[in-house]
């Protein structure tokens, strides 16, 4: 098949993967060389790079079907993507019959968060190839320059200094290709041994066939990695024999063989049955393909945005991609096509042939009864090993829940989640930690806390004023008698189908539960969010603890998936119950017991925004009283713009 990359200038700039620039293969370029160069100190060459990202920044991509959705939904179709759609809300709605909502640019105004990562318009989605490097942090990501719904499909990019604050940069790679003609897909970065990085992307090629391609940086010592070349001999994997054309995607982060290849693993299906391939390499241009898949799943459906990597057994800090041995396990993710739900597992990682075994098979990858990162919100996360801290950081796409017409009124879809450490649970050993990064917490500001006691069937307002930007770190008693009646009590029976999506949500009332906190709520309550606890007669007579999000009542819209979400999480002996709630706007993050269950929600108020947000403290248990002990800061707005000269590569204060 033809090719355009014929038509574009070639150069032998840098090239990580070559030993010498003698032996260097040439490469296709995205743009037009540029003669500004990064030099902080030179005030002269910053405005020029200013005014070269002003004019890059705005330079259309495409104007192709960019205000029509019927074509977008349809390009999604073709391409083998599940894009948002009308229909998928309302087959998940009880609200079907009668007219969407009558939004308001009021209540859209609101619906925009504060301390969130999200572009300044339009559509995004998976998050890409994340690192840090010379000092900052990058971060790409799926986005559409023309609409707020899915499709034409380039790498937005931005850094910063904390993970928290944010310059957007012009796009690091547009579909100017053959191999990436409908699209620059997710991809994963790799640190090579120099210190140099490459980066391997998904393409959607112009006949709309999945292949994976190779692009690094065109000036490695420019911290803000502003350009980027794409090897001109991609792509560098096309779907192997029995593999669909539109089922093989998603790279992940590359990790070092005991004999010295790299390695990596990419998603697929057979049938029904999920897949992840297994390919090594030494140049990341030509790949051996492993006849033994890294790990497979009957009835999963296809396996998106594949991760793989180590986490230690003793120890609360991240681990770089390449580390093996006795103290270590590893985690598989995948994100499922078919549900929408980022499933994890943990298990053995066998470097002799590329596999890895689960410690649990009937909490196996996909698995309907399996870990999750997140009960709500949440798909095609990656993390990637924070060299500068020492840890891993876990990213996650934040879709939305009301309806696309809705999203294109308010001209922007989807968000990221706070970016969260992941660690082992060194305690039970059997899941996964998750909690907001510490920089987070350079945006609180004024605080109140309380301690509060509260009976059976209690409401009470909590006092905090504007409640739309707040963090909530809470911990939770219950009577020791009343525990000794339940449990006591051969009358009351093991509530042992409970669940935080079937049971009826908060308005379910237990001996022990629910109790917690009525979020994003209004003075009379019409519209809330409720985040809490419930503690159910478990096997054995022993404590259950669930943690769960009702959004049933959080907005009179009936154009809006309102679910209830949670799961299970574990409580050791001797541990006091405590959770902590992120609210920012449509956005509410919680995370149960330190973070072995974490919860994202999207809620959309129309009468709970802006001065008319308040919060409340609930105990809905119909025997237990609870004590709550409690600390509430007011956040800040995270700085999230363009970078300008002006900004001079410093972070703003947060204060």
């Amino acid at each position: 098949m033809a090719r355009s990359e014929s038509l574009l200038p070639v150069t032998s700039q840098h090239d990580p993967l070559s030993e010498s620039s003698s032996n260097s293969i040439p490469e296709t370029r995205r743009r037009k060389p540029t003669k500004v160069h990064l030099v902080v100190y030179s005030g002269f060459l910053l405005i020029a790079l200013y005014i070269t990202l002003i004019v890059t920044h705005t330079r259309p991509v495409s104007t192709k079907g960019a205000n029509d959705e019927k074509t977008v939904a349809s390009r999604a179709r073709l391409a083998g993507v599940s894009e948002k759609s009308n229909e998928h809300i309302w087959k998940m709605s009880d609200d079907r019959e009668g007219e969407a909502f009558a939004w308001n640019n009021t209540m859209l105004s609101w619906q925009r968060t504060a301390f969130h990562f999200q572009p300044e318009k339009n559509w995004m989605n998976d998050p890409d190839g994340p690192l840090f490097y010379k000092g900052w942090y990058h971060f790409f990501y799926q986005y559409n320059p023309n609409a707020a719904v899915w499709g034409d499909i380039v790498w937005g990019h931005a850094v910063s200094k904390d993970l928290i604050h944010w310059l957007h940069l012009p796009f690091a790679m547009v579909p100017d290709q053959w191999y990436d003609a409908n699209g620059v897909w997710t991809g994963s970065a790799t640190f090579l041994d120099d210190g140099s990085i490459v980066m391997l992307y998904t393409g959607s090629t112009d006949k709309f066939v999945q292949v994976q391609n190779l692009a690094y940086p065109e000036d490695p010592n420019d911290p803000l990695l502003l350009k980027w070349t794409k090897f001109s001999g991609n792509p560098v994997l096309e779907p192997p024999p029995g593999i669909g054309d539109k089922d093989f995607r998603d790279p992940t982060t590359a990790w070092k063989t005991s004999d010295g290849k790299w390695r990596i693993t990419i998603g697929s299906k057979i049938n029904r049955t999920g897949i992840s391939l297994v390919y090594d390499t030494v140049d990341f241009k030509t790949y051996e393909k492993h006849d033994i898949l890294l790990h497979q799943v009957p009835n999963t459906g296809m396996w998106e945005c594949v991760d793989f990597y180590p986490v230690s057994k003793t120890k609360h800090h991240g681990l770089d991609t390449s580390v093996n041995g006795p103290d270590v396990r590893h985690i598989v993710k995948a994100s499922m096509d078919d549900t929408r739900i980022d499933h994890y597992a943990i298990g053995t990682y066998y470097d002799s042939n590329g596999t890895w075994v689960p410690d649990n098979p009937s909490i196996d990858v996909g698995i309907s009864t399996g870990l999750r990162y997140d009960y709500g919100k949440f798909y095609a996360s990656k993390t990637f090993y924070d060299q500068h801290k020492g840890r891993r950081i876990l990213w996650g796409w934040i879709g939305e829940s009301d309806s696309e017409a809705a999203d294109v009124q308010k001209g922007w879809s989807s968000l990221q989640a706070i970016p969260r450490t992941v660690v082992l649970d060194t305690k039970t050993k059997k899941n996964l930690i998750q909690w907001p990064v510490k920089e987070i917490e350079s945006l609180r500001l004024r605080s109140k806390k309380f301690h509060k006691k509260i009976g059976p069937g209690t409401v009470v307002p909590v006092d905090v004023g504007p409640a739309d930007q707040i963090d909530i770190e809470a911990e939770f008693k219950l009577k020791n008698e009343d525990l000794e009646v339940i449990f006591g009590d051969d009358s009351v029976e093991d509530d042992k189908d409970f669940s935080c999506e079937t049971s009826g949500g908060a308005t379910l009332r237990g001996a022990l539960g629910p109790f917690g906190f009525s979020v994003l709520a209004d003075q009379s309550l019409s519209e809330q969010t409720l985040v809490y606890f419930y503690v159910t007669k478990g096997k054995d007579s022993k404590l259950k603890t669930f943690f769960c999000t009702d959004t049933s009542k959080s907005t009179m819209a009936n154009d809006v998936v309102k679910p209830v979400y949670g799961s299970f999480v574990p409580v050791l002996k001797g541990e006091k119950l405590t959770m902590r709630i992120l609210v920012d706007h449509s956005i509410v993050e919680g995370f149960g017991q330190g973070g072995r269950t974490c919860i994202t929600s999207r809620v959309y108020p129309t009468k709970a925004i802006y001065g008319a947000t308040k919060l409340f403290l609930f105990n809905n248990a119909t025997d237990a009283t609870v004590t709550a002990s409690f600390k509430v800061w007011q956040m800040n707005s995270a700085f999230i713009h363009p970078f300008s000269a002006v900004d001079d590569l410093v972070v703003p204060s947060s204060t």
